[in-house]
């Protein structure tokens, strides 16, 4: 009889835990997804291979993925945080020594046939190494100076490893991403401020220092008419297409400059502008849209949660999306230098998809665990 009580109440707290999962949301994870697929159709010339089937494929072993880790109990996350820290700058290490190298940059290793990009799962593990170490600190410790040298080098090392690759655009995210974290943490703002003052004095130096494709980038982001059918290509016709799709669009199948393969990797970084060409600006903005509900999605998370932990990781996790999105439509729209960053759920690539889904799976950990009680205090670090 014990064993049938506690069979039922266990099966009782997975269906609550279940019905607790925020499914709406999940339903706007569906349709973003949905529109990668619809794009990377057109990509394929109106074909789901090579590029939309394992699209699919993907995004349904990630959702599945999501879901289960949205059950497991939060304050377990909380317990591996650390341990998810050091195995990701392992495999930052690894990449160093024995990675795949790809357009001049060693940044993917293989596991068992399965390549991944381990810059990508650090910045997740970053945010719960910081959300961890954050969470039950008070506001007298977040101001001790002392205090903050561990998280800040918990940032520099993965940075360090993520620039060696090397990998700029992802460094410079990553940074950022911790950064956040410590200003939701409650650092103040002046301390925000002495970091920042010394970047513009630094910056002549740092591009002396860059790789020549680096500074290719930049000096492309400035000047791209100076070499339009080399390092200005890229930008150039995405702008073309951007343009060329006016309000409404050319029609789906229907874009010049992605079907007569004018356009560069359109299937992965350029992605938005294929959507922006097909369907207008109507259709972009309506894909914007999307992609702003689920940040704020994320960020209503973070607010709604009880406990520091889950508020500061729901709060990582959304700035990391939020992050992907910014830096790759600002960059196919030519405001900032090409980088290299996928439209998440979107954009054609494995790595980038399962580490959002991962994220996602967390956020959705917190949401349904927000009223958990951590237990403990300040004094117990």
């Amino acid at each position: 009889m014990m064993e049938r009580r506690l069979w039922r109440e266990a099966s009782f707290d997975l269906t609550g835990k279940i019905l607790s999962i925020n499914w709406i949301f999940v339903g706007l994870l569906c349709a973003l997804a949905g529109v990668g697929y619809t794009a990377l159709y057109s990509a394929a010339g109106g074909s789901p291979d090579p590029y939309a089937f394992r699209h699919a494929l993907r995004f349904c072993f990630g959702a599945v993925l999501m879901l289960g880790i949205a059950l497991i109990d939060i304050r377990f996350i909380a317990k591996l945080s650390w341990l998810a820290y050091a195995v990701g700058v392992g495999l930052l290490i690894a990449v160093l020594r024995m990675g795949h190298v790809g357009k001049g940059a060693q940044r993917w290793i293989d596991l068992g046939g399965l390549q991944i990009q381990p810059s990508e799962l650090m910045k997740l593990a970053l945010i719960l190494a910081l959300a961890s170490w954050f969470h039950r600190a008070s506001w007298e410790r977040i101001g001790n100076p002392l205090f903050l040298i561990p998280p800040i080098l918990a940032i520099l090392v993965p940075v360090g490893l993520i620039l060696k690759e090397p990998n700029l655009g992802t460094a410079m995210i990553t940074a950022m991403l911790g950064g956040a974290v410590f200003f939701a943490a409650g650092v103040r703002w002046w301390k925000f401020v002495l970091v920042a003052i010394p970047i513009p004095f630094a910056a002549q130096f740092a591009y002396a220092h860059l790789h020549d494709y680096q500074r290719a980038r930049i000096d492309t982001f400035l000047h791209p008419e100076n070499d339009p059918l080399g390092a200005g290509y890229n930008i150039i016709q995405s702008k073309i297409a951007l343009g060329s799709g006016g309000l409404w669009g050319k029609g789906y199948l229907q874009g010049t400059q992605g079907h007569l393969d004018f356009l560069p990797e359109k299937q992965t970084d350029f992605i938005f502008t294929m959507i922006g060409e097909e369907f207008g600006l109507v259709g972009a903005l309506a894909v914007m849209g999307l992609l702003c509900v689920i940040v704020l999605g994320g960020m209503l998370i973070a607010l709604r949660c009880r406990h520091q932990f889950g508020r500061l990781v729901a709060l990582g996790v959304s700035v990391n999306f939020f992050l992907y999105v910014f830096v790759n439509i600002a960059m196919v729209m030519g405001a900032i230098p090409v980088g290299g960053v996928p439209l998440p759920l979107v954009s054609h690539g494995g790595s980038a998809m399962i580490t959002v889904m991962l994220g996602m799976g967390v956020l959705m950990s917190v949401h349904v665990h927000r009223n958990v009680e951590f237990g403990g205090s300040d004094d117990d670090r």
